[in-house]
């Protein structure tokens, strides 16, 4: 097991809970995070004060930086989780999505190559780069079938298309310079620490505020969601039995339209917050204008990490959906000085 990891972006949402798994778990971590809107080292306090937790305030995009933080941390593993994420937000601005995660992954490869180079075979071979992407790289599903590793990218938005060209290079430098890289796909994640503007903590809180619960269209777009901790296992997983070269696709086999996801989060909410004039929480739900290029279906198939690395989630999209609700009624603190800056929309829908 690496004992020595780097993680990129782990002020973020999965960043965080990979994070405190592994501080946690006695790894000595270097979280590596920017801190842009996304990055909140609230989400890492609960580990914060731990020895073999270190933290460094840096860009991916900075090459002085990162060798640096290779040359002094010397890791046995990164886990690159840094990226511009919001789908939204890439529609509106796509340049910072291309400078982050296509010239950001570029330079983080590089020091890694770099680094890589100067260690023993032994730790040449022992060591993993694990690049950590999303289903948005293969395009859209029809009503059936799942996306595989075999699966032809065919990204539809600016954030799908910089990450797909991130995977591409962590599979060229494997290729060409024969630096271990392997990477993860991922379906849509929830849990505590999301961000207010995505989906689940968003109707949450705009329910709770008493605002309307928006969705895109007819809300008949489907996802595959997969609780944040069981993601961050199966990362883990990856890094230290996964093989250079391969990529791993991570699922929850929890397929939901995003009518139904809203619908159950209001009538959890029902149960655990009831509205002062006891009605249902389904009566804010509004329905908006679609956005562009957005992808009906994604659904991941993950028997390969089941059977290689034996990967299995711990949560059904019931549990882990009222855990998560849960945690946001009890964590006012830490989600409303983000709730005073995020767009009240719809996130990654």
């Amino acid at each position: 097991m690496k004992q020595r990891v780097l993680v990129t972006g782990g002020a973020g949402f999965i960043g965080s809970a990979v994070v405190r798994m592994l501080a946690g778990m006695g790894v000595e971590v270097l979280n590596v995070d920017k801190l842009t809107y996304a990055g909140n080292l609230a989400s890492v306090e609960p580990v914060a004060a731990l020895p073999n937790y270190h933290f460094l305030k840096a860009d991916i995009c900075d090459a002085r930086a990162m060798a640096q933080a290779f040359a002094e941390f010397r890791p046995q593993g990164v886990m690159h989780l840094a990226a511009e994420s919001h789908v939204d937000r890439s529609i509106d601005g796509p340049g910072l999505f291309l400078q982050t995660n296509v010239m950001g992954t570029y330079t983080l490869l590089e020091a890694a190559r770099a680094y890589w180079n100067t260690l023993e075979p032994t730790g040449k071979a022992a060591f993993r780069f694990l690049l950590i992407s999303t289903d948005e790289v293969y395009g859209s599903l029809g009503s059936e079938g799942y996306f595989t590793e075999q699966t032809n990218y065919d990204p539809r938005s600016p954030y799908s298309a910089s990450k797909a060209s991130a995977d591409h290079l962590a599979s060229a430098w494997f290729h060409t310079y024969g630096l271990p890289t392997l990477k993860t796909n991922c379906s849509n994640n929830y849990g505590p620490y999301h961000f207010p503007e995505k989906l689940i903590p968003l109707v949450t809180l705009n329910a709770l505020a008493g605002r309307p619960l928006p969705i895109y269209g007819k809300g008949d777009n489907i996802r595959d969601w997969l609780f944040v901790e069981d993601h961050a296992r199966a990362l883990w997983l990856a890094l230290n039995k996964g093989r250079p070269g391969e990529t791993y696709n991570v699922g929850g086999h929890n397929e939901r339209t995003n009518l139904q996801v809203v619908q159950a989060i209001c009538a959890i909410l029902d149960e655990l917050r009831p509205r002062i004039d006891g009605q249902s929480y389904a009566k804010q739900i509004t329905f908006v204008k679609d956005r562009p290029g957005h992808d009906a279906r994604y659904a991941i198939d993950p028997s390969k990490i089941r059977a290689e690395l034996g990967w299995r989630p711990q949560e059904t999209f019931d549990t882990g959906l009222r855990r998560t609700i849960q945690w946001y009624l009890e964590h006012e603190a830490w989600w409303a000085p983000l709730r005073k800056v995020a767009e009240t929309r719809v996130g990654n829908l």
